[in-house]
């Protein structure tokens, strides 16, 4: 079954929020041509809600989206995505970045849809908030990013409506290039991945950032202990209210202040139907 009855369904890793404020707008922008109202979000920022997989039917759209870490799909995400089954069904491949670059990113997501039975109709590598930063593409997706995401959208369907479900080409190289490596002022690889955010006496124990931290590593008990690893999504001190969350590592803090300097030029979105 493809047309305008199909069902529409959105999934996101969103931890501070800005990919899910675009997989949304596609969806919502979906909802409004097709037959059926009504669509299923599933929101798979939560280590919890990684725990099972998800399948799919050929009747249905599923606009899917992650964000961009180190210039690929997150390698945490990869055994839960693997376990998510399209069983030809469309699919829209969505990826944020911090307006550095998105890399290989794009089509790893595709190739990962594909190999698991989606049929990829169309994809857009879109640019949100960095995680790091406060500067970097501050406050995007903005109103001129969401007006791009309408017109995306729009076009998604003038495609399915036409009857061409062809797959999309996008952008990137298979195999791909190695995740994003750092460097510090000598040019020298630095290596963050063990990095972890501090906490200060700001702190009111609100648990705001263990519930925010999708890989479940925050004490939910103590929330200055860490008890699993850290991406860097940095959604405990963004959500934190007293900014009692930070780094101090200076590999890090250097990485950050040249991702700022160097990639500060506003970069656009990229689309492919």
């Amino acid at each position: 079954m493809m047309g305008k009855d199909m069902s529409i369904c959105s999934m996101h890793f969103s931890p501070t929020g800005t990919t899910e404020k675009i997989v949304k707008k596609i969806a919502d922008t979906l909802k409004d041509k097709f037959e059926k109202q009504d669509i299923t979000n599933i929101d798979f920022t939560n280590i919890k809600n990684r725990q099972t997989g998800q399948s799919f039917s050929s009747d249905n759209l599923v606009v899917f989206g992650v964000p961009v870490i180190a210039g690929r799909v997150p390698n945490v995400l990869l055994k839960y995505l693997n376990n998510v089954k399209g069983n030809g069904a469309l699919a829209v491949c969505v990826v944020v970045y911090g307006n550095r670059n998105y890399d290989d990113a794009l089509i790893e997501s595709r190739d990962i849809l594909t190999d698991n039975g989606f049929r990829v109709i169309a994809a857009g590598a879109f640019i949100g908030e960095h995680s790091f930063s406060k500067i970097l593409a501050k406050e995007r997706p903005d109103d001129e990013d969401m007006s791009v995401v309408k017109n995306f959208s729009d076009q998604i369907y003038d495609k399915i409506s036409k009857g061409n479900f062809d797959d999309v080409k996008v952008k990137g190289s298979n195999p791909y290039r190695d995740y994003y490596r750092p460097k510090d002022k000598s040019g020298n690889f630095v290596d963050i991945r063990k990095v972890a955010p501090k906490t200060n006496e700001n702190c009111i124990d609100c648990k705001i950032c263990a519930e925010a931290c999708p890989m479940g590593s925050i004490d939910f008990k103590d929330v200055a202990v860490l008890n699993g690893i850290c991406i860097k999504c940095c959604a405990c001190i963004k959500k934190c209210p007293t900014e009692a969350k930070y780094f101090d590592d200076m590999d890090y803090l250097n990485h950050k202040y040249e991702l700022e300097v160097q990639f500060i030029k506003r970069k656009e979105a990229e689309i492919f139907i």
